[in-house]
């Protein structure tokens, strides 16, 4: 059965993936609205927009877009940069950590050339008392990606995982990862994906994200929740309060440019309180994906084709 939500998103996935589309947007992408959800092009620039934030008391993860490399030589630059990334926030005294793709760093190539690249991140990352999250990409992935972690986890402390609370796997996974101790963003999941797969009604998304988020707190592990939806974080700030949960074994997190009032609340209410600053050349795949999650990102890109 396709869904009303899984429709849009498939509609809005397919346009951007044209090519005439994806040029067109990709030149003028900026000024059509892009700013809004990516912090710039250059490390400068998203290193600006942590310390504003900072200043606000909220902290950063800090994301070089990019996935799916296509060699090696390739791989190793992308980690080259995440470890001179990790190095710049350490010297400039910024309240952030490092987000990363691991096919960004070579895992569609060789599952252990990943994970020598992203252990070399994570290392460095280390060395600064840094942590290292790495993100999860659609399902065809989701298995080596949780396979790359749990390898990582047995070397390291500072590295966790994200889960996607549409994938009908993820109680499994967020069982297992409970077993280790990890320590987990919860997400809903942004890919189109088939409904064998993935939830395809917003209804059992949103059942799986409270009930995935309920056991992960009871589980004693960090959580950080990743959502926008005013119901989730109601959810969240109950089962805080009906478990105990103490305010540093859990975490808000946002993305950059969406609800910016709300992530200022927050963490004026005295909760953790984190943004997800995505920086790099190669947002158009990200972009896409945020326009491809609400109807009202599209309008917003619509208007600036117009705006002086």
């Amino acid at each position: 059965m396709v869904t009303a939500m899984n429709r849009t998103r498939g509609l809005v996935l397919g346009l951007t993936g044209h090519p005439w589309v994806s040029r067109t947007v990709t030149r003028y992408g900026m000024r059509l609205g892009a700013r809004r959800f990516v912090a710039g092009e250059r490390l400068d620039e998203a290193m600006t927009a942590i310390a504003g934030l900072n200043r606000v008391g909220i902290r950063g993860t800090l994301d070089y877009l990019g996935e799916s490399v296509q060699d090696a030589p390739q791989a190793e630059a992308a980690c080259e940069t995440y470890c001179s990334l990790v190095e710049e926030i350490a010297r400039r005294g910024l309240d952030t950590n490092v987000s990363l793709k691991a096919s960004q760093l070579g895992l569609d190539l060789d599952p252990k050339l990943a994970l020598e690249l992203v252990g070399r991140v994570v290392e460095t990352a280390g060395r600064h008392g840094n942590f290292v999250r790495i993100d999860m990409e659609d399902s065809h992935h989701t298995q080596a990606t949780l396979d790359l972690f749990r390898a990582l986890r047995e070397r390291h402390e500072n590295v966790g995982i994200v889960i996607q609370a549409y994938l009908r796997r993820s109680a499994g996974d967020m069982r297992d990862l409970a077993a280790m101790g990890a320590s987990v963003r919860l997400c809903k999941g942004a890919y189109l994906e088939p409904p064998e797969v993935a939830f395809p009604d917003k209804k059992d998304v949103d059942a799986s994200f409270e009930e995935l988020m309920r056991a992960y707190m009871a589980s004693g592990n960090h959580l950080a929740v990743a959502t926008h939806d005013d119901r989730m974080i109601a959810a969240a700030k109950r089962f805080a309060d009906e478990l105990r949960v103490p305010r540093d074994r859990f975490e808000f997190q946002m993305l950059y440019g969406i609800r910016p009032r709300a992530q200022r609340e927050l963490a004026a209410d005295g909760y953790r309180m984190r943004v997800y600053v995505p920086y790099g050349t190669e947002w158009y795949p990200y972009f896409s994906r945020r326009l491809a999650e609400r109807p009202a990102n599209i309008l917003f890109v619509l208007a600036n084709l117009f705006r002086r």
